[in-house]
């Protein structure tokens, strides 16, 4: 059997419609982890639905607890052929964000898998039941045309990513052993463009925090007391500007990333962002001067306002109020001294005269990226190129942040991303949506991208381990 019979094969599953009966059956499960109500689905999915699929390709499985107290179980399977092949290790997770059923258009369910056009709606098509059924599937589609992987597979499926992957790095660690593998092969967030094959090597880390300013006496008629008393608004309001301002620019130095590498820009410096259908107009002038738009989003910094509150603005009084806080977020790329963030935002609160602004960290991230010119990152983007025909747009990092440290850190793996959703997908809002085209070529992409492991794997595999140092 050949290569582009396994590429058939992937393709004549998703036109018999199995594919679509799959996800509608995992989209219905209503695995918010976000939501205490949902503990009883979220297992559900792991020992209901990707067990058995598991087992069906011939890997043995264990749900495992999560060592974080009152957080959802994870999986992990195992398939080994042979102690001398390559071994890869698939992530994906099968936990969504909040249904938001309410807010959906045109009478569409979250919770059922609908087709308009090209257009597959229900929560979790993009993120991240689709993306994980797609690579589940192209492995079915080689051991149907192969009889065998040609290398060794090992999967971890979480159910808490939309909450912050809470546990995982520690179940990595835990069974780091069983986990070992060559490289992690995943997909997850957005291509780069909808028609352009994408790979991405890494992500930026997210850096959470929580600015508050507060009197000690409570709200203060704004007439009797105003211009004698700060008001936290104002002082919360200006410190803000003085982190970034008003054209989002970043005003910490502490914050700024090292000069993009020469190899990064040659990867992103021209790629066009917001060029999809559908995709929101760019601000023009926002952001790092000198940079391109691509480089704002792939390879610098960002400092972004997430949220802020004083007062009630729904019904406003004329009270000075009480107290004010905000919660922002750092998306940083390799290089930078996120683990010194609170020190640097409180000197540099200092020296703008922001003595009283409270700095909590509240949840943070590393940043990671894999060396384009890895031998993996050549292999995997030669293989994709073959099956689609296309030239593949490679990203040194995704310009959101996934739990990628625990795989490149934690378990020291190669990390090769292949994300089948696009820009628009509506990844977290209502109207979420997998591209169909994209989903049927992702098939095939995945199919070669295992087949060619399966031939061409050992000898990189070899390769590593010999030039490794002893």
């Amino acid at each position: 059997m050949t290569r582009s019979e396994a590429l058939s094969h992937a393709a004549r599953h998703y036109d018999s419609g199995a594919f679509h009966a799959a996800l509608s059956r995992r989209i219905a499960l209503r695995t918010e982890s976000q939501n205490p109500q949902a503990e009883a689905a979220l297992r559900h999915y792991l020992s209901d639905e990707i067990r058995p699929a598991l087992h069906a390709l011939g890997f043995t499985t264990e749900i495992v607890e999560n060592p974080v107290a009152g957080m959802p179980p994870m999986l992990i399977g195992e398939r080994m052929e042979s102690g001398g092949l390559p071994t890869v290790l698939i992530y994906g997770h099968g936990d969504v964000v909040n249904g938001d059923e309410h807010n959906w258009s045109q009478s569409r369910s979250p919770w059922e898998l609908h087709i308009e056009g090209d257009r597959w709606y229900g929560r979790g098509t993009a993120d991240n039941k689709g993306q994980h059924s797609i690579n589940l599937t192209a492995l079915a589609s080689v051991l149907a045309t192969r009889g065998s992987l040609g290398f060794n597979a090992k999967v971890i499926i979480e159910m808490g990513e939309e909450v912050g992957s809470p546990g995982l790095d520690a179940v990595c660690t835990r069974y780091a052993e069983r986990l070992q593998a060559d490289l992690l092969i995943a997909s997850d967030g957005p291509r780069q463009r909808a028609a352009v094959p994408t790979m991405f090597l890494g992500s930026r880390g997210a850096l959470h925090f929580r600015l508050r300013v507060a009197n000690s006496f409570g709200a203060r008629h704004s007439g009797n007391w105003g211009g004698v008393l700060a008001n936290p608004a104002t002082v919360l309001a200006n410190a803000l500007a003085s982190l970034v301002d008003g054209h989002g620019r970043i005003r910490v130095n502490g914050f700024l990333p090292p000069p993009i590498p020469v190899r990064v820009r040659e990867l992103v410096g021209k790629l066009e962002v917001g060029a999809d259908d559908g995709d929101p107009p760019l601000s023009q002038g926002w952001g790092e001067p000198g940079l391109s738009d691509a480089e704002r989003v792939y390879a610098w910094n960002t400092l972004e306002v997430l949220a802020m509150q004083s007062g009630n603005i729904c019904r406003a009084i004329s009270a000075i109020p009480a107290s004010a806080e905000a919660v922002c977020q750092l998306r940083f790329v390799v290089g930078t001294d996120w683990l010194n963030a609170r020190e640097l935002l409180l000197q540099h609160l200092r020296r703008e005269g922001f003595d009283n602004v409270d700095v909590t960290i509240e949840a943070s991230g590393n940043a990671t990226r894999l060396d384009p010119d890895h031998p993996w990152s050549r292999w995997a983007e030669a293989s994709i190129a073959t099956t689609s025909g296309k030239p593949v747009t490679i990203l040194p990092n995704l310009g959101g942040t996934i739990p990628n440290e625990c795989f490149s850190t934690t378990l020291g793996l190669a990390t090769i991303w292949v994300p089948h959703s696009y820009p628009n997908c509506r990844q977290h809002a209502p109207d979420e949506h997998l591209l169909g085209s994209v989903a049927r070529e992702a098939l095939q992409i995945m199919t070669g991208l295992f087949w060619d492991l399966g031939v061409s794997g050992r000898a990189i595999h070899n390769a590593l381990h010999t030039a490794a140092p002893r």
